[in-house]
């Protein structure tokens, strides 16, 4: 009997049998009438769906794993000054990092001087929920400015305000990379076996963090990883897309983002664009225009796609990658801040779809949160926090939903099923898909395999 034979009892697959599946080392080895080979470790199913594991098309494992060992500093968690006063008043005296704060907490973007009366006693950063600020406390600045690294231009010592330099950051705070391990096993916890890393600064350095991690199985998730035109090919991973991070106020010049955009596909790479206003989208299809689109370039976000734009996906063959849970977190404050005129144009789905537009489900963890599950009952509801609905005729099914996870790490229009030959990198849930289609939850999830490899084991527990 080859090594790490597994055999999974009475498992529903996604076309509705209900059937065994052996696996053998890494690999699907059969599927069908099986009996128990002895020795053989078995796990009964008991009528539940099997699945292909989930891939996170979107994630930023390195700020994830800072972010658990953050304070909260945003909605639902905080949402009000005092509620945020009191979350950056916790004892000690090293630094206390916080993430997620979003003007709707303070009525107006706080500031230095707001942080030295809510956090006087020690060096304070809290990062706002876009990924693209942090703001100090007097404590904090002091420290990063005495490190003697020259301040960057976003750097604003009056506010206390540091715009788009994480990089300097690091240098400043002599930073080394943190542990995934609770990172990978939340991810394991949730059914997920793959992970597409996309922070556009990943470059060789990060790429052998990332192997690190991988190889000692802190991070057991297979990892597609992006970043850099310099990120190198490096054992235990597969090198992704390029890279590119776009801001409206502050567009790069044309030529070069052209340039940039052949030189990917030179490395026989594809492009990843991130496009979360209708500005930064219109600058992005007509430099793949002119560049020349190549299949599998990819549009981040897309949170705002105006209607006569959606034919120039199709026209140029791209894929788009979506966070659907960004209406239930974020929903609230887009209708308080957006025309309502302009709310047919946020976070689409069902248009992509019907469009031909090759989707797949992204987290952007930490910036959202890292839950595919509630990601895909977004997906379904389109409810905000309020229990209001925010493009009710952009909603998927629960099987569309569930196929944006299921989506292929290099190919999006694809969809990956159980078979024999496949990855053992597996989901097995506690209930058959007539029943979890109903309640989208974490806690369906049964048991996580990665390369055969149980890797997170409910079986015995009962449901969250």
């Amino acid at each position: 009997m080859a090594q790490n034979a597994l055999l999974i009892k009475g498992a529903e697959l996604l076309d509705g049998r209900v059937t065994n599946i052996r696996i053998r080392g890494s690999l699907v080895a059969d599927i069908g009438v099986l009996e128990p080979l002895q020795g053989e470790q078995v796990i009964e199913a008991d009528g539940g769906l099997l699945l292909p594991g989930l891939h996170d098309h979107h994630v930023h494992i390195a700020a994830t794993a800072a972010a658990l060992a953050s304070v909260k500093c945003g909605p639902p968690e905080v949402a009000d000054q005092a509620a945020l006063a009191a979350a950056l008043a916790q004892p000690g005296t090293g630094w206390l990092r916080g993430i997620g704060y979003h003007e709707s907490v303070t009525g107006g973007l706080i500031d230095k001087a707001w942080l030295d009366k809510a956090a006087p006693r020690r060096p304070v950063r809290v990062q706002h929920r876009t990924g693209r600020m942090w703001i100090f406390n007097s404590a904090a600045l002091d420290i990063v400015l005495a490190t003697g690294a020259p301040p960057p231009e976003g750097l604003d010592r009056q506010t206390g305000r540091l715009f788009d330099d994480d990089g300097w950051l690091r240098r400043a705070l002599g930073g080394t990379p943190p542990c995934f391990a609770a990172v990978g096993a939340e991810y394991a916890r949730l059914g997920v076996t793959g992970l597409t890393e996309i922070s556009p600064g990943n470059g060789a350095a990060e790429a052998a963090h990332f192997a690190q991690e991988h190889a000692s199985g802190a991070l057991p998730q297979n990892v597609l990883l992006a970043g850099t035109l310099a990120l190198p090919e490096t054992p235990g991973l597969m090198r992704g897309p390029v890279k590119l991070h776009l801001h409206e106020a502050a567009l790069p010049d044309f030529d070069e983002t052209v340039a940039l955009i052949r030189a990917a596909h030179a490395q026989g790479r594809n492009v990843a664009v991130h496009c979360v206003t209708g500005t930064e989208l219109v600058f992005t299809l007509a430099a793949l225009g002119e560049a020349g689109a190549r299949k599998g370039d990819r549009i981040e976000h897309a949170s705002v796609t105006p209607a006569d734009v959606l034919p120039d996906f199709t026209a140029l063959g791209l894929s788009v990658v979506v966070q659907p849970h960004f209406v239930a977190e974020r929903g609230d404050e887009y209708m308080a801040d957006i025309p309502a005129s302009a709310w047919p144009d946020l976070y689409r789905l069902r248009s992509f779809r019907e469009a031909g537009v090759p989707m797949a489900g992204g987290s952007d963890t930490p910036f959202g949160a890292l839950d595919p599950w509630a990601a895909m009952a977004a997906a379904v509801s389109r409810r905000t926090r309020r229990g209001r609905v925010l493009g009710a005729v952009e909603a998927l099914t629960p099987e569309q939903a569930l196929g944006l996870f299921l989506a292929d790490k290099l190919d999006l229009a694809r969809r990956r099923s159980v078979a024999v030959g496949a990855a053992a990198d597996l989901c097995l849930l506690r209930q058959p898909w007539a029943v979890a289609r109903e309640h989208l939850s974490a806690s369906l999830v049964r048991a996580s395999l990665i390369g055969g490899r149980l890797v997170y084991n409910g079986v015995d527990k009962p449901p969250a």
